[in-house]
């Protein structure tokens, strides 16, 4: 629900906020004491949208290969490799600002996989979309998962992006409800549907 504690969680893991207490290690790295390491291995789409509207596709993409330190060839191949991917190689010379939700997400997981992280962070990316847009991107990071072992870690209020073989965390309150297969969160809430189960562990409080 709402005020669950998601972008907290978020904002904790790519150190937009800080904590006093606890630890966060990613991928073997301390966050804190070895933050370039961890971050490194981070990629990133944030809820709100973080392109530039007036750099074209590619231009995105090439300002975020040199942050990465990456040069122009190998830049140029791991950019054309998910803007394949995600069939929008031939509108990369398009400015940011003339594309639609969706396709605006695709340019955001593509410049989150150029430097091939280990973990994919996602706030809600599919927020704001039309129904074919959200399911093709919701199959899309679930078969990228599938097929290069990416770890994805997808904030959402939509059941229906919850595949039935993911591993679920459903957070209430800043407490952690249920940390689990689906069918084990299932069997546990004695329910048959995620949305049932959400509603047991939450108490049936609104999303």
């Amino acid at each position: 629900p709402n005020g669950a504690g998601k972008s907290t969680l978020f904002s904790l893991i790519t150190r937009l906020y800080d904590s006093h207490d606890g630890r966060i290690e990613l991928c073997g790295f301390d966050l804190k004491q070895q933050t370039g390491k961890a971050l490194a291995k981070l990629g990133i789409v944030f809820q709100q949208t973080t392109l530039d509207m007036d750099l074209s596709v590619i231009g995105n993409l090439r300002y975020h290969t040199a942050l990465h330190g990456m040069g122009g060839k190998q830049a140029d191949q791991r950019i054309q490799q998910e803007l394949e991917r995600l069939t929008m190689w031939d509108r990369r010379f398009e400015k940011v600002r003339q594309l639609n939700g969706g396709h605006k997400r695709r340019v955001e997981i593509a410049r989150a996989l150029l430097h091939e992280p280990s973990l994919l962070l996602l706030d809600e990316p599919t927020v704001g979309l039309d129904v074919p847009s959200r399911q093709a991107i919701v199959e899309y990071v679930h078969q990228l998962s599938q097929d290069k072992g990416l770890a994805v870690l997808w904030a959402t209020h939509l059941i229906d992006e919850i595949y039935p073989n993911d591993h679920l965390l459903v957070l209430h309150k800043g407490q952690i409800k249920a940390n689990g297969a689906v069918d084990d969160i299932l069997q546990v809430t004695g329910t048959t549907l995620v949305k049932d189960a959400f509603h047991h562990l939450t108490q049936g409080e609104a999303a």
